[in-house]
């Protein structure tokens, strides 16, 4: 492997971590203490945010809506038409069934939905209208009765866009609050907010932490990263349009990382050179110029081979293949968040309006889990009825067995007690008579 460029910079981050880590515990613990109170203290010092009610009511949802220009709005319903749909076939693809085992013994598998959800859409630096078509209209696919969504406001002022995002892709209750002050909220509840099951949806640091920190008294959809994107190209491909995905993905934050692998030092040269062209013209220079400075690569691969084990080694959150040949990736690949096959494809389409998830893992966690889905806001649960009692009498004597294998007595009494019922036998353990088991 030949290496062009390399994270330029080596940040230690230790420090700030530790302060966020901090930052984030103390006020967490204020607002479980102070509810309401701490909670306003926060968004009035944080956001410049302290209406009477955090809650937007009917008519004020109704109102900012119309705000919205009649454009935006079909094209959120664009966008949520093509997640809804794809959150639905998966949907379908999850069965329920039952099955006898042995006779008169039935197991089966149902997908409940979760009782409440919390869905988070950030605002900082941009209105991420998306994130509410991805956590929210997913949850609702998934039957999910109370969806509680927060975005903060930005700059003092109402995202209108997004509420009305928020709003379309079906909410129960929205709320103008951001940060960890509505991570908070919406996890340990406060006088006037129900605590929620589960929170979905991205944000920054401080919102990664709080969810870090709060799980397991809530449950979470993944913990997310600074965007990731991982373009893999052979000579097939245009670098022009290499450099302008590179830099798509970059201007999400200044530690976005940006990765070129390809098999053509030819086009890896080129493509470097045309992101230097395009960088000094982009708005968003602030955010995509430090990400590709201090977190972009670029590797030269001897052999498409080595190129598809690099892929995986980094196992990125989205994976652009510009080849050839982009569906051998389907086999080749098994490490990714999300793949984006062939050059009428984008990582971009995915972040906005083709209907796949863009809450997706980061930091190397597509080794081990997809990202959002359905099936993240159902509880997939098992049950177990025997009706022949001849069948409860074989696994009662099997699981005498292996209960007393493992020292467990207690567990293997409640064995005996089903196989000696339909065996007439007795039990050394007990003088206890007791009569058939009944179904």
């Amino acid at each position: 492997m030949l290496t062009l460029k390399d994270r330029s910079a080596a940040v230690d981050r230790s420090a700030e971590a530790a302060a966020v880590t901090a930052t984030v515990a103390s006020m967490l613990a204020e607002i479980e203490a102070g509810g309401d109170a701490a909670v306003r203290k926060y968004s009035e010092q944080l956001d410049s945010w302290s209406p009477s009610s955090f809650r937007l009511t009917g008519e004020e949802i109704e109102r900012i809506v119309a705000t919205v220009p009649e454009q935006a709005l079909a094209d959120i319903r664009f966008a949520q038409a093509q997640v809804r749909g794809f959150a639905e076939r998966q949907l379908a693809s999850m069965h329920e069934f039952e099955v006898e085992t042995l006779p008169g013994v039935r197991l089966g598998q149902k997908h409940l939905p979760i009782a409440s959800v919390g869905a988070y859409i950030p605002g900082g630096r941009y209105p991420l209208t998306a994130s509410a078509h991805m956590t929210i209209v997913t949850a609702k696919v998934a039957g999910v009765p109370r969806v509680a969504a927060c975005t903060p406001p930005i700059r003092g002022e109402i995202p209108a866009a997004t509420i009305a995002a928020m709003s379309l892709a079906g909410a129960d209750e929205i709320y103008l609050l951001g940060g960890v002050q509505a991570i908070g909220t919406l996890a340990l509840g406060t006088e006037t907010v129900p605590p929620v099951d589960l929170i979905a949806g991205p944000g920054n640091a401080y919102v990664a932490e709080a969810k870090k920190q709060l799980y397991g008294r809530v449950g979470l959809d993944l913990f997310a990263g600074p965007t990731e994107i991982l373009v893999l190209a052979d000579e097939t491909a245009d670098p022009f349009t290499v450099a302008v995905d590179l830099l798509s993905q970059a201007e999400h934050g200044p530690d976005s990382p940006a990765v070129l692998i390809t098999t053509s030092e030819e086009l890896a040269q080129a493509a470097m050179a045309h992101v230097e062209e395009i960088l000094p013209g982009m708005p968003t220079k602030d955010m995509a110029e430090p990400a590709w400075r201090n977190h972009g690569e670029v590797h030269v691969a001897a052999s498409l081979d080595e190129a598809y084990a690099l892929v995986d080694e980094r196992a990125f959150e989205h994976v652009e293949v510009l080849t050839a040949d982009p569906r051998a990736a389907l086999d080749r690949l098994h490490n990714y968040g999300s793949l984006f096959l062939g050059s009428l494809t984008t990582v971009s389409y995915g972040d906005k309006v083709i209907g796949t998830n863009h809450v997706l893992p980061t930091r190397g966690a597509a080794r081990y889990t997809g990202g959002l889905w359905v099936g993240k806001y159902l509880k997939t649960v098992t049950y177990q009825e025997i009706t022949d009692p001849a069948s409860s009498a074989l696994l009662g004597e099997v699981c005498g067995r292996a209960s007393r294998v493992e020292l467990f007595e207690g567990h293997a009494r409640s064995g005996d007690i089903r196989f000696a019922a339909h065996t007439g036998g007795s039990l050394p353990w007990t003088d206890h008579a007791f009569g058939a088991v009944r179904d």
